[in-house]
């Protein structure tokens, strides 16, 4: 229905999971795309599987947004779609979060993307004032990922809660500051997708960040309390989850902006 064939898109946490489901989804739809994430060694594997190209780093380090935007405009030439993945879970109940933990999850979930967006803005902005004295109209595409736990609330995850609630105020935000310049904003949030961070929980369980071991996943009486809760069942798989932000990233959305889609198989908490 649709080709992304000379499109440039940038998708951050594509080493695995949901941001790699993405990256393929968007590469098969003809973009070229540009992988981020902290851990180069999946990465690398995903790079192998698209047409584009990678670059590793930790988008909590201010620094580095903006050489990630300014790599994937001097390596393609372009920026048309920007895919704001990355994430993790750092989950607790508020009397044993500290600072250090809430802030990590608002870091990686909200000030990453502003960070990612407000470097791209020159790029945007120009590109859209040429192709207007050129007589021409180009579609751009932001897609930011939150959760049903920003918008819903999620028990133990005040950090991750409130970060993925807060890049909804961004995504409407930029939608109207953008809208002038032919950016569609959008948001899409999920809720169970199979992924690492839902894995039954265990001692093996974690993710290493930045040097520190931290643990992920769901306590099995709780998935087994929770998806019934959807009306499909069952958790969605990463490729369903990809698809809902391809939506986004394609023709199909052009009129549709500052919007959030819910992929949750119809869940609510």
């Amino acid at each position: 229905m649709f080709s992304l064939k000379s499109k440039v898109a940038l998708v951050t946490g594509a080493g695995r999971g949901i941001g790699r489901a993405i990256a393929m989804q968007l590469a098969e739809a003809g973009a070229t795309v540009v992988v981020n994430d902290l851990d180069p060694e999946p990465l690398e594997d995903t790079r192998g599987r698209i047409s584009g190209a990678m670059f590793p780093g930790d988008l909590t380090d201010p620094a580095v947004p903006e050489q990630l935007v300014e790599y994937t405009i001097r390596e393609t030439g372009g920026l048309d779609i920007i895919v704001n993945n990355a994430g993790y879970t750092w989950d607790n109940v508020i009397q044993k979060t500290t600072d250090e933990q809430f802030q990590a999850m608002l870091d990686i979930h909200v000030v990453a993307p502003f960070r990612i967006l407000r470097a791209a803005a020159d790029h945007i902005r120009q590109s859209a004032k040429r192709e207007a004295a050129e007589g021409r109209r180009v579609q751009r595409k932001v897609v930011n990922i939150t959760s049903i736990s920003g918008t819903d609330g999620g028990a133990g995850q005040a950090g991750y809660g409130s970060g993925k609630a807060a890049v909804i105020g961004l995504t409407r935000t930029m939608a109207k500051e953008w809208g002038r310049y032919h950016v569609n904003v959008n948001a899409v949030g999920f809720g169970l997708i199979g992924t690492r961070l839902i894995q039954p929980l265990s001692e093996e369980s974690t993710i290493e960040v930045k040097g520190r071991e931290i643990r992920v996943g769901v306590q099995q009486a709780v998935l087994d309390k929770v998806i019934p809760m959807s009306p499909l069942g069952r958790a969605g798989t990463v490729e369903e989850a990809a698809g809902a932000v391809l939506f986004f990233c394609s023709p199909l959305s052009d009129f549709v902006t500052g919007e959030v889609l819910m992929c949750t198989g119809g869940m609510r908490l």
